[in-house]
């Protein structure tokens, strides 16, 4: 007979069940939760700024703010927990750089690479040093668009956002979201062919 532990279990509930579970006092559903999503907001929040010491204090407050919502009893986003937290990691970056009035470069000694947030299983190294490089390769095309286009694609690809939200987000019109997306898939694709980038 096969004994599942608790953690097992919580494993299988979604997002709505796990944040029931933690406001009834169950710390471990939260910690399930947010591994479950810490690294498409951690590496959202990175291509915003482009600093990895200042995507990590913003990913603390984003979670910090997260949790009261949560315990304040005002989180209503049913089923859409990873889109809502986006939102508000999104808010935070936009707020930095409208007080920082500037645009992050990425420094010569940054050591980024999503594999690190990421827990690695049922793959050897050579797939995970694969997935690890093209990953790279695709991040540095990204951080080449104009800002606009970046912005879609980190929403629409990390977030998992739709265009409708996506537009009601940055502000913009249905037409305007889709359009940057069309503009910057043809300039990653340019890039690649320009810059012979082989991704595997």
């Amino acid at each position: 007979m096969q004994v599942t532990s608790l953690s097992d279990q919580l494993q299988q509930f979604n997002d709505q069940e796990l944040i029931k579970r933690y406001l009834d006092g169950n710390e471990r559903s939260f910690e399930i939760l947010l591994n479950r999503h810490k690294q498409k907001i951690y590496t959202s929040i990175y291509l915003f700024v482009k600093e990895q010491s200042l995507a990590e204090d913003i990913f603390q407050e984003v979670f910090i703010k997260i949790i009261d919502t949560l315990r304040k009893g005002k989180y209503n986003h049913e089923g859409k927990f990873l889109q809502w937290a986006m939102r508000i990691s999104y808010n935070m970056c936009v707020d930095y750089i409208r007080r920082s009035k500037r645009r992050p470069q990425v420094s010569p000694t940054e050591t980024f690479d999503i594999f690190d947030v990421l827990q690695v299983t049922d793959e050897n190294a050579e797939q995970s040093m694969i997935k690890s490089q093209t990953h790279e390769k695709v991040r540095k095309l990204v951080d080449l668009l104009p800002p606009e286009q970046r912005e879609v694609v980190i929403l629409r690809h990390y977030a998992d956002m739709s265009f409708k939200e996506i537009a009601k987000l940055t502000r913009v019109s249905i037409n305007t979201a889709l359009g940057r997306m069309r503009y910057a898939l043809i300039n990653i694709r340019r890039m690649v062919e320009e810059k012979e980038v082989v991704l595997q």
